[in-house]
């Protein structure tokens, strides 16, 4: 294991430590805690069999399955050992593990993260790389160098089309992981241009997108910081609406106007309805870059730390 990895492990490490020891001690009561777990948010299932540092869930509603990017190794390491696996969401069984992999034929993939679907492909962001497959058979189609960029996460699609990644704007190094920047949403046009569409300042680490149709938004969460924010596109500063315990990855927006939001610090999944926070999952260590099933009513948690990915039943928006 090279001292790169072990750097990174000991930060999720202490990571996870640190937020345990909080959500032990703090009150449940507080604003950005929330409340305890409500019980209609039951365990559904869980999925092993070989996964390598899950990062991210992508569920295509059309082949009934879910995409689960494979960093297998460091985070920002280029060695070309990634990759994606498909499940079958119904019974998830694997279907194949290395349904897409790094070196094998003439695919490239290093540390894949953020997933995306438009049509039949599947858009992955791969540290400073956008590339493009075929969902169907996992055929490489393009790739997009995104100059400049740090650490590409997650990726989402825009209204008019186009594609919006954040970029962490962190750094691995032997002594641990720093915040130089800069934190950036990048933008891919249909035609393949690459451009800078917000530049984070101050920086929050952004990394989980969603875009909010209903209000016509992007919602990004901070894993620097400890805020969720909201930024629409031709505009030149975000807005806060909600803070919480922060370190979020995984954002997603429900058909009912309800974001769920994943956050290292405390090891659970978030709800966030207007402005309020409510703690919906506890006991998820690591949960990254979540997805939803939306066929079956599903959150899926990919346990960054744990192999794994965890699914949780969600429960119908009260009144509704």
């Amino acid at each position: 294991m090279s001292a790169l990895r072990v750097s990174f492990v000991a930060f999720a490490a202490l990571t996870l430590v640190a937020g345990c020891a909080r959500d032990e001690t703090e009150a449940t009561g507080d604003s950005a805690a929330g409340v305890a777990a409500p019980a209609e948010f039951a365990r559904a299932a869980s999925i092993e069999g070989g996964f390598k540092t899950p990062e991210s869930v992508r569920f295509d509603p059309i082949d009934d399955v879910y995409f689960i990017s494979n960093i297998n190794g460091s985070p920002d390491q280029k060695d070309n050992n990634g990759f994606i696996s498909r499940v079958r969401a119904e019974g998830g069984e694997i279907d194949s593990l290395m349904f897409i992999a790094g070196g094998r034929g003439s695919v490239t993939l290093h540390a894949p993260k953020g997933l995306a679907l438009t049509g039949d492909t599947l858009w992955v962001t791969d540290i400073d790389v956008v590339r493009a497959f075929d969902k169907k058979t996992g055929s490489p189609i393009a790739s997009y160098p995104v100059r400049g960029a740090v650490f590409l996460n997650d990726i989402v699609a825009g209204p008019d089309g186009a594609l919006y990644i954040t970029d962490t704007g962190i750094r691995f190094t032997d002594s641990g992981v720093s915040h130089p920047g800069p934190d950036r949403i990048f933008k891919l046009t249909r035609a393949g241009e690459v451009s800078t569409a917000f530049q984070f300042r101050p920086a929050i680490g952004p990394n989980g997108i969603a875009w909010d149709d209903a209000n016509q938004r992007f919602i990004v969460g901070g894993f620097a910081e400890n805020q969720i924010v909201t930024w629409k596109p031709g505009e030149t500063r975000t807005t806060t609406i909600a803070t919480g315990k922060g370190q979020f990855d995984g954002i997603e927006r429900l058909a009912d106007g309800r974001v769920l939001i994943s956050t290292w610090t405390d090891s659970s999944i978030y709800v966030l309805d207007g402005s309020a926070l409510v703690r919906a999952v506890p006991g998820v260590p690591s949960p990254a870059d979540i997805g939803v099933d939306t066929k079956r009513n599903r959150v899926a948690v990919p346990i960054f730390g744990g192999d794994r990915v965890e699914l949780f039943a969600i429960p119908a928006k009260d009144g509704m």
